[in-house]
């Protein structure tokens, strides 16, 4: 009791109480600076957080932290089905990059449809791309025909038409159709190589032009003039076009011959290629014969065609023949037959549309992956309006994609070539022909 009583005097004393209160604010202000302390942590941490967050990812519909789905066209049917290869060729290149972890840790979700290289298939094929699966952007989507009809229907919605398969020279027209992008060389600017090549080794030339009549053949026929500028007037001295509706061009071989050009340029697809070639020597006539790129097959043109008729034939190139033991010991193109080998075992490495489908889906990866946590579509165009000097592992060495904001032509250099035997062989430097953009 008496304890008890000491105690409590002691507490309750003047000098007991004062001992008290000090101990409580010295622990009280302890404990408010240690709150103070941690909420300012716990404020700057969420601040640091979220301005990260705001800073590195931004998403549009198509992409996400896990994902990126891309959209394709292709002809997988129809008249143009040998194309499909292209498309394969990209799913595949696509599995092998989610296979080495994808692109800045994002799995790429290639989804690709037929349109059987039908203009209004086209349209419902990307109509749903764009509606149902909400892809991100539509890439390489294969044809002129199909690529006009979606292109106003993709710019309105703001939808990147990236990397078109197609070498027409509308593809770059950043001003008007910001959201389409082509990506193989065009046709004017590889019609500006032949007659830069005409000027400097035949400048003397009197050339016929035989083109196909359409926008095909007419941007070749307009980038062979710019090429030749103030000389096109007197090097030119007949232009004969074809309808693609012909069975036969025979006779427009024979009334080219009779104006005695010593250069024939064949701006033609590939069966009227053949049949020019084939008629030419049938004629005996030997002008000097240059063809378009996109008749270059050694299947479906030269050997038609006859090989003992296509020789000395001359075009240009800007990929790598697969073919071509020159590239034996390539390291690009021993990264291309490894990936063939692994990721589609047993397909036709001499089928050209496959060295071209894994140059084309380099290219995109390239641009996701300079993309970085920005996955927005606007970036998506900007980082593919960014190229620079970009090198895929198929493209012949000295040729470089380059893209600008006032530029969306990838490719615009080529280097001649001539056929020899049964193949083509390069020579010469490689050449660039740039065309403007509207």
């Amino acid at each position: 009791m008496a304890q008890g009583k000491s105690q409590s005097w002691a507490s309750n004393s003047p000098e007991g109480s004062e001992r008290t209160e000090t101990l409580l604010r010295k622990e009280t202000k302890l404990f408010l600076g240690r709150i103070v302390r941690t909420t300012a942590l716990v404020t700057a941490v969420a601040t640091l957080s979220s301005g990260a967050a705001l800073a590195q990812k931004k998403y549009d519909t198509g992409a996400s932290d896990t994902e990126i789905k891309i959209g394709n066209i292709m002809p997988y049917s129809g008249p143009a089905s040998a194309y499909g290869i292209i498309g394969k060729t990209e799913e595949a290149y696509f599995k092998m990059i989610n296979d080495k972890g994808g692109i800045n840790g994002r799995k790429i979700n290639f989804v690709t449809y037929d349109d059987g290289y039908s203009p209004p298939k086209a349209v419902e094929q990307v109509r749903k791309l764009v509606e149902s699966d909400e892809v991100l952007a539509v890439f390489n989507p294969l044809g002129t025909p199909s690529n006009s009809a979606i292109q106003k229907y993709l710019n309105a919605k703001k939808i990147p038409q990236l990397f078109v398969a197609t070498g027409a020279t509308k593809w770059n027209d950043p001003k008007n159709f910001p959201w389409t992008m082509g990506w193989q060389p065009s046709y004017q600017s590889e019609a500006q190589i032949y007659a830069k090549w005409l000027t400097k080794e035949k400048p003397d030339a009197k050339v016929a032009i035989l083109y196909q009549n359409d926008d095909f053949g007419k941007d070749y026929l307009k980038g062979t003039k710019d090429g030749l500028g103030a000389k096109a007037a007197s090097t030119i001295i007949m232009e004969e076009s074809y309808e693609v509706s012909e069975p036969s061009i025979d006779g427009h071989i024979v009334k080219i011959k009779a104006a005695n050009p010593d250069v024939l340029l064949i701006y033609a697809t590939p069966k009227f290629a053949a049949q020019t070639i084939k008629k030419t020597a049938e004629l005996n006539w030997k002008p000097l014969q240059i063809l378009t790129n996109v008749s270059i097959s050694v299947g479906s043109v030269m050997k038609p065609a006859g090989f003992e008729n296509a020789q000395g034939v001359l075009s240009a190139a800007y990929a790598k023949d697969s073919t071509d033991p020159q590239w034996a010991n390539d390291p690009g193109m021993k990264k291309w037959n490894e990936f063939v080998d692994k990721y589609m075992p047993g397909a036709d490495k001499s089928d050209t549309s496959m060295v071209y489908g894994y140059g084309a889906a380099s290219t995109l990866a390239k641009a996701l992956e300079m993309c970085g946590d920005d996955l927005t579509r606007a970036n998506l165009m900007k980082q593919a309006a960014s190229l620079k000097d970009f090198t895929p592992d198929t493209l012949l060495p000295g040729v470089k994609i380059n893209t600008s904001a006032t530029d969306f032509a990838p490719i615009a250099q080529l280097q001649m070539q001539r056929f020899k035997g049964e193949r083509w062989e390069l020579f010469g430097e490689i050449i660039s022909g740039d065309v403007a953009s509207e």
